[in-house]
């Protein structure tokens, strides 16, 4: 099965993105046709339990079909995992009837969306968010402003991070997590303009008495931030699978340059300088792929992975920012051209040390556990 479905996302990629990739990143255009395709190929349900209509897959499988993906274009990869995270929090923490009543039509991508944590005041820092939902009889009304919403404008349901008590010490306790669908009160606002990661739409999202019903809150209050904080190890997974991805494509796209490129009578893979670059970037690629392994294989097992997905995450989209740096200047002047595809990859990989956690704080998380793992 494993073996087929990549077999699958193999030739989607060579018959769909491959050939339109260059043309529909450079115009920054949502890829319709692509979006349709991820929809029959079921990865909207990727991780979705088969009795909700999704796929089931392990953690071990999906980062593979996300590495495969990111070879070739990131952005599509955003598109599901923001989605599949939304359905893990339904998954893990909603009750019967929401599950029932969403987690179907998550799978088959009748319904996508996302998940809304970051706001203009709050990143990192998840605790100082300000959207605020009160709660009136049997409804919530929020309020406020998130920014940075993966799927922002073209989907139409997020998991929101909600302040239910803004007095509550600690923070964390009055925070809680609402699935809310577009409608009266709770619309996209400007699509964000970004240096890379082109395709995917990043928007800002506005509550303004926006009411939902009571049962569409997920789980219970006071638990909204641990919540978050336990469904961003699958999206720590997901971006580790990209870095790995745009670590692999910068060093294909570096080997063969420097086989065609000459220089001084020869190819420019047989000068020193260059054959220690691309030592560099083979050893990162291997070495992130098997951290991600890792993690991916404690996640399907169910134990707790922060510090092996931090590990994953920091590494391996390190990895993908050195190797995209290091194939421009491979191609030289012409690594700085949009004809190339070194180009795309040196304005993507920057994402990827900052999402799902910046590379600053998965240093910390990784301390902490190992300190913690290892007390006197």
């Amino acid at each position: 099965m494993e073996a087929e479905i990549l077999a699958a996302i193999d030739r989607w990629l060579k018959r769909e993105v491959e050939p339109q990739v260059m043309k529909l990143e450079h115009e920054d255009v949502w890829p319709a046709g692509m979006v349709e395709s991820m929809v029959k190929l079921g990865l909207f349900g990727a991780t979705i339990s088969p009795q909700y209509g999704g796929l089931g897959l392990s953690a071990g499988l999906y980062t593979r079909i996300v590495t495969r993906i990111s070879e070739v274009w990131m952005s599509l990869t955003g598109i599901f995992n923001s989605h599949l995270m939304m359905a893990l929090l339904v998954e893990r923490f909603g009750s019967s009837e929401l599950k029932k009543k969403y987690l179907p039509r998550f799978a088959s991508g009748e319904i996508r969306g996302g998940l809304a944590l970051t706001e203009p005041n709050a990143g990192t820092d998840l605790q100082a968010i300000r959207l605020r939902a009160r709660r009136e009889g049997d409804e919530y009304v929020l309020n406020g402003t998130k920014t940075w919403i993966s799927n922002g404008i073209h989907g139409s349901c997020f998991a929101v991070l909600a302040k239910t008590d803004p007095e509550a010490a600690p923070r964390h306790k009055g925070m809680a997590m609402f699935l809310c669908e577009k409608g009266p009160g709770f619309s996209a606002g400007r699509k964000l303009e970004k240096l890379g990661y082109k395709g995917i739409d990043s928007a800002e999202l506005v509550f303004q008495d926006y009411r939902l019903p009571a049962s569409n809150l997920i789980g219970e209050e006071g638990r909204g931030f641990h919540q978050a904080v336990g469904g961003l190890e699958l999206g720590r997974l997901n971006v580790a699978a990209r870095g790995v991805g745009v670590a692999k494509a910068a060093l294909d796209e570096a080997v063969k340059y420097s086989q065609q490129r000459q220089t001084f009578g020869r190819p420019i893979c047989e000068h020193q300088a260059i054959q220690l670059k691309l030592g560099e970037m083979a050893t990162r690629v291997e070495a992130a792929r098997l951290l991600l392994r890792n993690a991916a294989e404690i996640y399907d097992r169910g134990e707790r992975c922060d510090m092996e997905a931090g590990m994953a995450k920091y590494f391996a989209t390190e990895a993908a920012f050195e190797n995209a740096h290091e194939a421009m200047r491979i191609h030289g002047g012409y690594g700085y051209s949009k004809e190339f595809v070194v180009e795309r990859l040196y304005r993507d990989a920057p994402l990827l040390c900052i999402g799902e956690g910046t590379n600053e704080m998965q240093r910390i998380i990784i301390a902490r556990q190992l300190i913690q793992r290892n007390k006197l």
